[in-house]
């Protein structure tokens, strides 16, 4: 069965002597894996189209019974480049792009969740919100999209210990805003420093209770730095 989507890379990689492997979000299908053939081939074009940040259409051969689909075409939709100058960006934006990939089953098709990563890598790239929001949002949104959505008014779970949400000044009111997608009524200036450790705790320990491969999430210390920042 051919099948046309538009997707979001995730990773790739080499794959034999001049092939490809690419993980991607995409619309219509949730998270796919690609094989693209002769892609470091000199004259192939094809590797551009999948480094992580990359938001293309493909087509591809799909068969229920392999890991791997085929690719048949590619072309770029868009590429966020502004992303790529600066340090906290990037390391954010790389960090919802691993985040995604190992939350997510294969063929499971979730098309909010691929808008709002769309959405949190165009403000990215865009500079329109501090870095710090768009990230905390888009881990709401994955927790809330694959199911997960916290109870914010009861704190306890079997098996872990969260922080308690209502010690901080802001930071209850602040998740009740991520959730509900209304990061515009957030302000910078009411976030302070106990806010912002028990937010990217609370949401850091939820993540981690529902997904057990988002421990291996790269740049974890780096991430935990940023966000404390």
């Amino acid at each position: 069965m051919i099948i046309q989507t538009s997707a979001i890379v995730l990773s790739s990689f080499p794959y034999g002597d001049n092939s490809l492997i690419a993980k991607c979000f995409s619309e219509d299908r949730g998270k796919i894996g690609i094989i693209i053939k002769g892609a470091r081939n000199k004259k192939s074009s094809k590797v551009a189209h999948f480094q992580p940040l990359s938001y293309i259409d493909i087509i591809y051969n799909y068969k229920p019974t392999r890991e791997l689909q085929v690719l048949s075409k590619v072309g770029f939709i868009e590429y966020w480049s502004n992303i790529l100058n600066n340090l906290r960006s990037i390391t954010l934006s790389m960090a919802i792009l691993d985040m995604t990939e190992k939350a997510m089953l294969y063929d499971d098709p979730h098309p909010n969740l691929f808008l709002v990563l769309k959405k949190v890598l165009k403000d990215f790239n865009q500079n329109r919100y501090d870095q710090s929001i768009l990230f905390w949002f888009y881990e709401c949104a994955l927790l809330d999209n694959l199911g997960f959505r916290p109870n914010l008014k009861n704190n306890k779970m079997p098996g872990v210990i969260l922080p308690d949400i209502q010690s901080g000044t802001n930071s209850l009111y602040i998740l009740e805003k991520l959730f509900s997608g209304n990061i515009d009524k957030i302000s910078m200036d009411s976030i302070n420093n106990v806010d912002r450790k028990i937010i990217s705790e609370y949401l850091w320990l939820l993540l981690n209770y529902h997904f057990d491969t988002i421990q291996k999430i790269k740049f974890r210390e780096v991430i935990k730095t940023i966000l404390s920042d």
